[in-house]
């Protein structure tokens, strides 16, 4: 074994002690002059005295912010809402009658005038049926006539019947006719009655079969008259019509047709929005494709909805040249009444220790405060929020270093709203 190695370790050893262990004594032996302090005279260049001098902690030191004079101002506040776009009518046309389509069919795409073709029927037998039925109605009307004749001549025989009995029960008081005549007048004078009775009930007969004839003349023109299968109004066929050759049964289709101008923006506004909505307000929307169009509420439900708990808005807008489709996504901006808000930087925003998004502001005696707001709108020139008095000094810049009850030194900056 060398003794070299060892003797090295040993040395090394004890250096590392003495500047570990023994550090204070060390220095001390090495100076060969007392401390002298240095006092810096001027302040090197380049260096601002912010990072050339550091403070001392001052408990009593004030803190410098930047403040502006807030003043509260009405702004229309608006619930936005999001959903799609919607016709403004749909039906589907359906037969009423059965018969074989004998027109040709529109394509779907097309536009209908209201009360146009779209399917036409083969009318088969019912003009044969409608004749027939139009012949027995002039039969039941010549009835009539003749069943009132009857009805007068049974009145004047009844007429007749009752002088006769008067007379005749007079006689027998007086003692000059026989029971057997005043009997014979008592039977005439029922007789008479029936009579009248029977040609009342062939004037009822009469009438009804008239009534009978025609209500099925106009069953039947109904009938004819649904053979022509028309638009109810106008607007876009959805699908073609009903192909020609086709057998057409009660109920079945005929054509889709959809009406799209105006046409209705369909939005859900949530629980804490709808109080907010009102029919009749204006409301302004942008549509997937960028387009904007401006119309009015015309409707807002009383009933939410079982499983989102949203209530359905409809808005009526005005599409002409149909450049706005049925079930386009679309946002929609509903105008409310005003409400009182600060226009503030953004970064004037803050949250205190609980977490509540507000701002502090110089309170009296400069004293810090905080206080929650509500963000309204947000736009390029800052945030409208609400919640705050009408007149509030708002720190906008240094509240991240203050809390509330710190003393601060404002500086205003005047702001433009």
């Amino acid at each position: 074994m060398k003794l070299l190695p060892v003797m090295i370790a040993i040395i090394v050893s004890a250096f590392l002690y003495l500047i570990v262990f023994e550090r204070d004594r060390l220095l001390g032996f090495a100076r060969t002059a007392p401390e002298t302090p240095v006092t810096q005279t001027h302040q090197p260049k380049g260096l601002n005295a912010e990072t050339a001098v550091t403070p001392a902690k001052d408990p009593r030191h004030i803190v410098s912010v930047v403040a502006v004079n807030s003043v509260a101002k009405t702004i229309d506040s608006a619930v936005l809402l999001r959903g799609r776009t919607e016709a403004a009518r749909q039906v589907i046309v359906m037969a009423e009658t059965s018969g074989k389509v004998v027109s040709t069919p529109l394509r779907k795409g097309a536009y209908i005038e209201a009360g146009q073709i779209l399917c036409q029927l083969d009318p088969g037998t019912r003009e044969s049926t409608l004749a027939e039925a139009k012949a027995r109605q002039i039969e039941a009307d010549a009835r009539l006539p003749e069943a009132n004749a009857r009805t007068a001549g049974a009145n004047a025989s009844l007429t007749e019947a009752e002088i006769n009995e008067n007379a005749a029960r007079r006689l027998k008081q007086n003692g000059f006719a026989s029971q057997t005549r005043a009997a014979s007048a008592e039977a005439a004078l029922q007789a008479a009655l029936a009579g009248v009775e029977s040609a009342k009930a062939s004037v009822i007969s009469a009438k009804a079969g008239g009534q009978a004839a025609k209500a099925s003349v106009a069953a039947i023109e109904k009938d004819i008259e649904n053979l022509t299968i028309t638009a109810p109004f106008e607007g876009l066929l959805e699908t073609d019509t009903a192909e020609l050759g086709a057998l057409l049964q009660p109920g079945a289709h005929c054509a889709t047709i959809i009406q799209l101008d105006p046409i209705k923006l369909v939005g859900f506004a949530p629980e804490t929005e709808v109080d907010n909505v009102n029919v009749g307000a204006m409301a302004g929307a942008r549509l997937a494709t960028g387009r904007e169009v401006v119309g009015r509420v015309t409707f807002l439900s009383r009933s939410a909805d079982p499983l989102t708990r949203t209530f359905r808005v409809e808005v009526e807008v005005p599409n002409t040249g149909l450049a706005i489709r049925d079930g386009q996504t679309v946002e929609i901006i509903v105008a409310s009444d005003g409400t009182e808000a600060h226009l503030l930087p953004q970064s004037s925003l803050t949250l205190n220790n609980e977490g509540d998004l507000g701002v502090r502001f110089v309170g009296k005696d400069s004293i810090v405060g905080f206080a929650p707001v509500s963000i309204l709108r947000d736009t390029t020139e800052g945030v409208w929020v609400a919640g705050l008095p009408a007149i509030l000094d708002v720190i906008i810049a240094g509240h991240e270093y203050v809390v509330r009850g710190v003393k601060v030194e404002a500086t205003y900056r005047k702001v433009t709203q």
